[in-house]
């Protein structure tokens, strides 16, 4: 039988970066399937042991009201905010996002989120699950030709403070990519579009980390 924590998705013999990613709920395998194909060590993230020794992390799409109930039932929401406080490389795609803003509005009463990102996130922005769609952004820090972005009932930036950037906005000026320092966010889901870029941005990010601290005295 194959468990959760015994469960192999990415090469035995991957040299880069030990990436996790949050194996809660929502579509985590399809984030460790891209990570494992750009060379990454990949960790499934489901208790606070599962945390020692990643150099990234990834937050999955999904439900992010189950998301962070279960993080906080299985003892690993206050590590995950010790570690982004402490400058863990996470990258939070949709739900992700909603994880990692600082302010939510549109919570359910008593929802919790790891906070990091100095941004105004609004929950399920773009309606319900018939309403998804797909379009094309350009993303002047991954270069041309533009992402191909897919959105299924994702968030939006409300508002970007002082402390973050945004990477991506759609026509009408709503910001849906965001980043500050080692942290990113999208509202859309780069994992199953076969567009790989917005993880290795993120890489690129992990590993600049870890030769920064690798090389400090």
């Amino acid at each position: 039988m194959v468990t959760l924590r015994d469960e192999s998705l990415g090469a035995t013999d991957a040299t880069g970066p030990t990436v996790g990613v949050l194996a809660l709920q929502g579509d985590f395998r399809e984030h460790a399937r891209v990570l494992g194909e750009l060379g990454a060590k990949v960790v499934l993230v489901r208790r606070p042991e599962d945390l020692e020794g990643l150099e990234g992390l990834v937050i999955p799409g999904g439900e992010s009201t189950v998301m962070d109930k279960l993080s906080r039932a299985f003892g690993v929401a206050e590590p995950l905010k010790r570690r982004i406080a402490e400058g863990l490389p996470v990258y939070g795609t949709c739900a992700g996002l909603i994880m990692i803003a600082d302010t939510l509005l549109d919570t359910i009463e008593g929802q919790q989120n790891l906070g990091g990102l100095d941004v105004v996130v609004r929950r399920n922005a773009f309606g319900s699950q018939n309403q998804s769609f797909e379009t094309d952004l350009p993303v002047p820090a991954l270069g041309e030709p533009p992402v191909h972005a897919v959105f299924i009932r994702g968030p939006v930036v409300e508002s970007v403070g002082e402390k973050a950037t945004p990477l991506a906005s759609l026509p009408d000026g709503r910001v849906v990519a965001v980043e500050q320092g080692d942290l990113v966010g999208t509202s859309f889901h780069p994992e199953i579009q076969g567009d790989h870029r917005f993880h290795e941005y993120f890489l690129g990010k992990v590993r600049a980390r870890a030769s920064a601290a690798s090389s400090t005295p």
